[in-house]
Order: C-alpha cells, then sequence, then structure tokens
C-alpha cells in the first residue's frame, strides 16, 4: 500500500466530561452538503489508517476524520483539577472504551448540528463498540454502519494485553529498542500480507518516540484485558432493525478470529458478511483495494438513506 499525504486534523473539538476535559483533534473533507461519512479507528491506531479511503470517498461525501483521545494527534484526557482523587484506576485509562464512546456522542452531536441527513458510519476494531455504545447508549442515530473486523463481542484478547496487565510495572519500565521490538512485533502481528517499513514506522511512530508514548501503549495494553460490552451486547439485535448493517473480516485475522464475524453478524442482524481472502486485522493495509470494492459497492447501495 502507498501512503498518501497525512491529513492534517486541522480543527479541534473541546469537551468536558464530571471528571475529565477533552481536546479531540478532527476534520472534513468534500462538499459539506453531501451526505456526512464518518470512519472510526481503533487501537493502537489512528485516523491515519484512513487517509487513502478519506481522500477517495469524499469526491461523493462529506467526509469526517478524527484521533480519539491519547491517540494521533488528540491527546490524553486530562483530569479537571478538583477531580484527580476521585478517578478510578479503570477512568483514568486513555482507551477505556465507554469513556470514548461518549466523547465520540459529545463530538457526533457537535457534528450534527450542521447535517441535513444521517451519517453513514465505517469503523475498525475498536472503533466498532464505540458506535455501538454511542447508537444504544447514547442515542446517535446513523444513516448505516459498516463494521470492519472490529472489538464488539467476546471472548477478548490477545496473550500479550493478560501478559502486560499482570505486569504493568516491568512493561512501563522497558525503553528503546526492547519496547520498540515490543510494539513493532504487535503491529506487524496485525497484517497477514506484511508490512512495509515506511507503513509500520507510521504505525508505530507515537508509541516509541516519547515516555508518554511508551506509557500511553502499556495504559491501552491494561484496558485491553477487558471490554465495555455488558451494557450493550444483550441489545445488539436492535441495531439491524433500525439502520442497515454490514460487517467485514479479514479472514485471516490473527487477533479476532473470523468465526466471530458470523458470530456478529447474527447478533446485530446485519444484512451481510463479507470475508476478504488474504488479510489479516489490519484489512485496509492487506487489501486495500478489495476493501475499497466493499465498501464502495455498500456506500453506493446505502447512499441517500435518511431514516
Amino acid at each position: 500500500m502507498t501512503l498518501s499525504p497525512t491529513i492534517e486534523l486541522d480543527q479541534t473539538f473541546h469537551h468536558s466530561t464530571p471528571t475529565h476535559s477533552y481536546a479531540i483533534h478532527w476534520t472534513s473533507l468534500g462538499d459539506p452538503s453531501s451526505q456526512p461519512l464518518i470512519f472510526i479507528h481503533g487501537t493502537p491506531w489512528s485516523s491515519r489508517v484512513w487517509t487513502n479511503y478519506a481522500q477517495s470517498f469524499s469526491k461523493y461525501f462529506h467526509v469526517y476524520l478524527f484521533d480519539n483521545p491519547g491517540f494521533g494527534t488528540s491527546p490524553l484526557g486530562k483530569p479537571l483539577p478538583d477531580k484527580e482523587d476521585t478517578i478510578s484506576e479503570d477512568l483514568a485509562l486513555d482507551a477505556d472504551l465507554s469513556q470514548q464512546s461518549a466523547v465520540f456522542a459529545a463530538l457526533f452531536n457537535h457534528w450534527s448540528r450542521e447535517w441535513q441527513q444521517k451519517p453513514h458510519v465505517v469503523a475498525h476494531d475498536h472503533g466498532g463498540l464505540m458506535t455501538l455504545r454511542a447508537h444504544i447508549i447514547h442515542g446517535c442515530e446513523y444513516a448505516s454502519l459498516c463494521l470492519i473486523n472490529v472489538v464488539a463481542i467476546g471472548p477478548f484478547g490477545q496473550p500479550l494485553f493478560k501478559l502486560i496487565a499482570e505486569n504493568e510495572s516491568v512493561f512501563t519500565a522497558l525503553t528503546g529498542p526492547v519496547f520498540e521490538g515490543v510494539v513493532e512485533a504487535y503491529i506487524r502481528d496485525a497484517s497477514y500480507a506484511g508490512l512495509d517499513r515506511e507503513t509500520t514506522e507510521v504505525l508505530k511512530r507515537q508509541w516509541v518516540s516519547t515516555d508518554e508514548g511508551r506509557r500511553g501503549f502499556v495504559r491501552q495494553m491494561v484496558q485491553a484485558n477487558s471490554r465495555s460490552t455488558e451494557e450493550v451486547e444483550g441489545r445488539y439485535d436492535e441495531v439491524g432493525r433500525s439502520m442497515p448493517v454490514r460487517v467485514i473480516w479479514g479472514k485471516e485475522d490473527a487477533w479476532i478470529p473470523v468465526e466471530t464475524a458470523e458470530r456478529l453478524k447474527m447478533k446485530l442482524n446485519a444484512r451481510d458478511l463479507v470475508l476478504i481472502e488474504g488479510a489479516g486485522h489490519l484489512v485496509m493495509y492487506d487489501q486495500e483495494g478489495k476493501l475499497g470494492v466493499e465498501l464502495g459497492w455498500w456506500l453506493s447501495h446505502v447512499r441517500g438513506v435518511k431514516e
């Protein structure tokens, strides 16, 4: 895959919860009068994984990109000055999906003031659970939902999640080439076809270039050992009844087995399931063209859906 120039996230959305303040960096591309299309990334990625698709689909849609708090260019949420002592260990995790979903819902509502139509949403990895929580718990309405190798139903977790969660101080103390090797091995395992050096460097840079990045990566792995699905998984059957849903899966995903895709399709009452041969978890890098075709077909069929 040839990397396109980085799209600058030149807008900032400020949001506060009872415990934290956030500054979410985002941007939009295309004609603002076109139907909205939101791309959502997972962990440990950023909106950078969607650059090529965002540029292409901005010819037909008003495309939105953003970095989740603690990822890419969006800083970690900051505890409010008088709340530090009340924040639990779970809430302190930048990758906590209940927090991230609530922040996304606030950003979604901010954007929606300018919309004439509901948006189509494309989500990868834990972005899938974010969109489901935002819809089920926070009332965000989509024209359609396309879920790609998403975190949404258990069982969860790679052995690395459990290892880091049980030895957090050890991994936090790692520095230099040793820590970089852990991150690179983890990222490379997400690809079936293999990542070139340039792509690998882009994906790992945030996590290995600073002490804050290294701590952030460890925090993510600790949080990833558990997931915030309990409130929503029992209501997944509502989703497919309220909008068209498609599930796309890289068939050789080493992180989330392909069997999960069929279970998720059934739970969500999704319209269909597409398995992409020769692709792992990072299907947008492994099979860029095939994923582009499937997204294009899907969006051409649901384009204009408002209700």
